[in-house]
């Protein structure tokens, strides 16, 4: 039995060193166009908007595409026409919305605000619930009421939250960037390493 096992270890091992060299690159690109895109919300965020917009309307479409796709597959079981129906909703909303950026600005700043006013609310009742375990939920009272804010704050004033909404994306869009860089060449240094090991231990 532990022949087996060391006979197996440079086997995967091997196999994980190949998918690591094969792989590394797209780590590296990711995290350039992750960057890329973290550098332009901070220097245009109105283009960031517009961007991240139209990449929302775009997820519609597509999960409208698949789920019509999963309605014709599926179409001898019960209730397939649901996903039916839903799935040509999502193809019309997104269609509609990548064709008019106004309108998936707006929608993607709708759904953010009532985001940010659902995590707020769940926040401050969960600070409610826990008071008696701890004297530290005022600090989830606060978190709340802070996204109980910036959820109203977004609906009464759209556009500069929306603005907001590109800078924040862009910040975290070009740190995640820059460790997906660093990553990828640490997988990529990764690999020479592993091989050399694999090599002693053969």
């Amino acid at each position: 039995m532990n022949d087996n096992t060391h006979a197996d270890a440079p086997i995967l091992g091997q196999s994980v060193l190949t998918f690591f060299k094969r792989s590394w690159w797209a780590f590296l690109l990711g995290g350039i166009a992750s960057t890329l895109f973290g550098l332009l919300a901070l220097a245009a965020p109105g283009t960031a908007l517009v961007v991240l917009a139209l990449y929302f309307a775009a997820s519609i479409l597509i999960d409208g595409a698949v789920n019509v796709a999963g309605a014709i597959q599926n179409r001898g079981h019960e209730g397939w026409w649901v996903m039916l129906i839903f799935g040509i909703a999502g193809i019309l909303i997104g269609g509609y919305a990548l064709l008019n950026p106004p309108v998936s600005v707006a929608a993607l700043i709708m759904l953010a605000s009532i985001a940010a006013l659902i995590l707020g609310i769940a926040l401050m009742t969960l600070g409610y619930k826990i008071r008696a375990a701890t004297e530290r939920e005022w600090m989830l009272y606060l978190a709340g009421a802070l996204s109980i804010a910036f959820g109203i704050a977004m609906t009464l004033h759209p556009m500069f939250a929306g603005l907001s909404l590109a800078l924040i994306a862009g910040a975290w869009a070009l740190i995640v960037g820059v460790l997906r860089i660093m990553i990828a060449f640490k997988v990529r240094k990764l690999t020479t390493t592993v091989g050399k090991q694999l090599r002693a231990v053969s």
